[in-house]
């Protein structure tokens, strides 16, 4: 008999993820609910409407990937800036997104354009076939999940360096 194995993190927000894509929300706002139940944001669940537009490539414009930006917006939950005025001047600002937030969201994102070898939505679905076909949706439940995890894993490791 097979143990009933405790998934991890990562693995709950990417299940979680493909969860919310069966039932109907778009690829940024799969992301960003799994991110926001898993983790502790201090952002209402709420805050899932900040990503609502994004999906289908930004506004179904089929821009930058839904899914990466909404990765983006869930790490920027645990790494951003809840005072952007809080530092006393401009240069510390600067300094504080350059050295400190950029640098872990920006990993993130070069480790996606790596595998996939783009951002573009159109780019990643278009070889899938017809938008409403079930390989573009399989396409896409794989890049939600592939986004919530490197997003939950790179919210795992900056917790873990700056507690």
């Amino acid at each position: 008999m097979e143990e009933n194995k405790e998934l991890t993190l990562v693995e709950k927000v990417q299940e979680e993820a493909k969860g919310c894509f069966r039932n109907g929300l778009n690829c940024s706002e799969c992301v960003m609910t799994a991110f926001l139940n898993n983790f502790e944001t201090g952002l209402p669940k709420e805050a899932v409407k900040l990503a609502t537009a994004f999906g289908g490539g930004m506004g179904h414009t089929k821009n930058t990937c839904g899914a990466i930006t909404g990765a983006v917006m869930a790490l920027s939950s645990i790494v951003g800036r809840e005072n952007p005025m809080g530092k006393e001047t401009m240069a510390e600002r600067v300094q504080e997104l350059q050295q400190g937030i950029y640098p872990v969201v920006g990993k993130m994102v070069h480790e996606m354009e790596e595998k996939y070898g783009t951002l573009i939505c159109s780019e990643l679905s278009n070889p899938h076939g017809e938008w409403e076909g079930k390989a573009r949706k399989k396409n896409c439940m794989a890049m939600i999940t592939e986004c919530a995890g490197l997003a939950a894993a790179h919210a795992e490791e900056y917790l873990k360096n700056n507690k």
